[in-house]
Formats: structure tokens, sequence, C-alpha cells
């Protein structure tokens, strides 16, 4: 059946058991894994994008033809940049330089004006840290007073977890034929794992969830912050309070390198066909330590985050 818009190819994604990797290495249980690297702006992002649209429209405070601006790792602002076409309204994408250029591209391609700001003295291009995200921060608050615009607000507008709640939730509870155990999932805004986890518990209230960090960054965990700079892009930023994991219990902490999920997404690609960028490797990664331990002979849900597309400029593929 035909769409009639872009829009409504959002969601809705595949899902795959990786049995493969999972026996390769010898481990009790299955990793079900949300391919939502196929939504149309290649990340998972567009499903908070559309929520945050749809919940600012309906109450008003986005008004018809009002700019939108945001900051974005990239993946956020593509949505955001899909979404805001569609709908009439002007879209302003503010990220770091620290960020694959691949994303900056594609959110222009897609109609947005896109602001890079430089990152904090000794940032690494390819690690966008803490630091770096406060400069993106400031700068966008800056052009939303300027314009008048509607700020899409990602760190805390319910739209975010609410459309993982009601949509990545039901789907993964339907994928994983009402079997999944755990789900793991590397923290960004946190909309994920907190819209997620309250969908997957309004159905099987005793499953539990893990928060996925890079070594160095746990700050949820309650770790000292040693390395803010990791390869993660898209999250793991060394903040100790997200909005939406309020009120949402968490079960376990697990801390990833950029190495381990550097290699971990190379190994998805090789073994699977899945080709996904570094927060996938980073989830992928978790769910196999999981299978070692706490939820051996379980089944672990993570999301597929975005494409290995988003990263050839990286030494992801090199």
């Amino acid at each position: 059946m035909a769409l009639n818009s872009i829009v409504e190819a959002i969601g809705h994604t595949p899902a795959v058991w990786l049995d493969r990797m999972v026996a390769a290495r010898g481990l009790e249980g299955r990793v079900l894994a949300k391919l939502d690297y196929l939504n149309p702006g290649f990340s998972k992002k567009d499903r908070a994008a559309l929520g945050i649209i749809d919940a600012a429209q309906r109450d008003g405070s986005l008004r018809p033809g009002q700019t939108v601006v945001e900051l974005t790792s990239g993946n956020m602002g593509t949505g955001l940049a899909i979404v805001c076409a569609q709908r009439g309204h002007p879209f302003v994408a503010v990220m770091s330089r620290g960020n694959s250029p691949e994303r900056a591209r594609m959110m222009a391609a897609l109609g947005a004006e896109v602001v890079l700001v430089d990152q904090a003295e000794a940032g690494v291009p390819g690690q966008v840290s803490g630091a770096d995200l406060a400069l993106v921060e400031a700068e966008a608050r800056r052009i939303c007073a300027q314009r008048g615009a509607f700020r899409a607000d990602q760190f805390h507008h319910p739209g975010n977890p609410a459309a993982h709640e009601t949509g990545t939730a039901a789907e993964l509870w339907e994928d994983g034929e009402g079997r999944l155990t755990a789900l793991a999932d590397f923290a960004g805004s946190g909309g994920t794992f907190g819209g997620v986890m309250r969908g997957l518990r309004a159905r099987a209230p005793g499953l539990r969830g893990y928060l996925v960090e890079p070594e160095g960054a746990a700050a949820l965990a309650g770790q000292a912050v040693t390395r803010p700079g990791h390869p993660i892009q898209g999250g793991g930023y060394a903040m100790a309070d997200l909005d939406f994991l309020e009120g949402v219990s968490v079960d376990g902490y697990l801390q990833v390198s950029g190495v381990e999920a550097r290699a971990t997404a190379r190994a998805l690609a090789r073994e699977e066909g899945i080709f996904a960028g570094f927060s996938a490797g980073a989830n992928v990664a978790a769910a196999l330590r999981l299978l070692e331990g706490p939820e051996r002979g379980g089944a672990v849900a993570v999301v597929i985050c975005d494409s290995g597309l988003k990263y050839l400029s990286t030494d992801l593929w090199a």
C-alpha cells in the first residue's frame, strides 16, 4: 500500500535474532536487534522527532510555519529535517564539529540549515564530549531567542520517550513474541531507555533494563568521569541526570570501550549483515556480555540506533 508521506514510513521497523553471533561465541540465550537504522532518516531518532513535532502541534506550542531549532549529533537533526519539511516548518540543526561530516551533509540535503559549532579546547574530531555538547546547547538557545523559534528539546520534551513507549516498546514485545527478559541501551538523552522500559514493563513487570555507557564516562553509573571524549557518537555525554530516566528503575550498568563498540559493529556487519554505527556496536556488545552473566539463557533486546553509512569518514570502517 502506498503511503501519503515519508513520515508514515517512520517506525514498524523489522527485528532480527542475532543467533549467529550468539552461537559463534558459545553463549546461551538470544539477542533481538530492532533495526531502527531502516527508518527513513537511517536512525531511531526519526521516532522521537515525529513524537515531539506531533505533540507540539497538538498542544499549540509549535505554531504553523514556525522555525524549529535543535541541538543534535546528526540523527535527531536528520529526523527533524524530514518531519519539519513535510509539516511546513523551517529547521535549524545545531551540531558540534566533532561529529562525522556525513551527518551535516545529509541534514543539509534534506533542507535543514546546519550550524556547526567548534569543539571545546582540546576537543578531538570524531569524539564529542559533554563540554562540546554544552557549547552546542548555548548556540541552540541563542538561535532560538534570535528567531523566535520552537525548541524541539530532545533531552526534555516528553514526546521523545512517549514515541518509544507507544511505538518501539510495543513493536519489540510483538517482535520477541513475549519472550524478552531484558533491554540493553546506550544512553544519550535517555528517551529510548525510559520510554521502552515503561512500555515493556507494562507488559512484563519483571523485565530488566541495563544502561550502557562508554568506559571512562559512566556518570549514570556513579563513576568518576576520566575519559569524557570517546568515539561512540550520539550519547555517553557523562551527564549524571537525565529527565527521562526518572521513575525508571535500572537493573544494572555496563561500560563499553570505543574499541569494543567498534569491533562489535564490525562483527555485526560481517556475521549478521547489519551495517550499523558505533552505538549499535555498544548495545550489541553489552547484550552479548549480559548473556555471559546475569541474562544467561534469556532474551535481550537492543536497538540498532543508526546506519554505518553515517561513519564512513571515521575509523569505524577504516
